[in-house]
């Protein structure tokens, strides 16, 4: 079904129609793996093959949004679109990054340990990670690259010259590593709001971390 011009996963019942809680809510998920469930109004669901095509928007620098479907923002002509995010189980703690770079048709997730260390450092990393994996699915540096990240903290000091008062050397490197991109765009979204590709980074990292410790 699809939820917002968003293609998502729905519990259906032998009719075909959504199951409905106690409250009257359906089940739903963004992608068949995920572990968070959403319980939108079955009103705002639709079947696939009639949802209508969200327009896709360009983001402003920097501008905080509450919503961007990949559906929207991976039809944006040539953009590559790298989503990013940071964990830390303590602050510090363990820390994992989860990032998801959508590059037209081509996709690519990762989620990664870093060991120990702070949130704020697992934000930065994950943006450079994100970074190179678009330059791995299409070379071509001219091409424009939007970033997604709900660190204020991580794009105040890489696009508006914040003054770094800790992690000083990780900010340098990643700022001399920027200029090897010269087309990018930062846009700030919201952090547990429901963003699917932004959920997608959280779980990643999170997934990260956990295995690390079964380990």
């Amino acid at each position: 079904m699809s939820f917002k011009g968003q293609t998502v996963w729905v519990s259906l019942d032998d009719g075909g129609r959504p199951v409905l809680d106690k409250d009257g809510r359906a089940e739903m998920k963004y992608r068949e793996d995920d572990t968070r469930i959403y319980r939108p109004s079955p009103q705002n669901l639709v079947p696939a093959s009639s949802a209508p095509v969200a327009a896709a928007k360009r983001p402003s620098k920097a501008r905080p949004v509450k919503a961007a479907p990949v559906g929207a923002v991976g039809s944006s002509q040539g953009t590559i679109h790298v989503w990013t995010d940071g964990a830390c189980s303590g602050n510090p703690g363990p820390m994992g990054i989860g990032v998801v770079v959508i590059a037209g048709d081509k996709r690519k997730e990762l989620g990664e340990y870093l060991g120990r260390g702070t949130n704020n450092i697992a934000e930065l990393t994950a943006i450079q990670r994100g970074l190179e994996i678009a330059r791995e699915l299409v070379p071509d540096v001219g091409r424009p690259i939007s970033v997604y990240s709900d660190s204020a903290y991580a794009i105040g000091l890489l696009s508006q010259g914040w003054k770094a008062k800790a992690n000083q050397e990780l900010v340098a490197e990643l700022r001399q590593f920027l200029r090897g991109y010269p087309s990018l765009r930062w846009v700030k979204v919201d952090g547990h709001a429901g963003v699917p590709e932004n959920e997608r980074c959280d779980l990643l990292a999170r997934q990260a971390v956990a295995q690390n410790r079964m380990r």
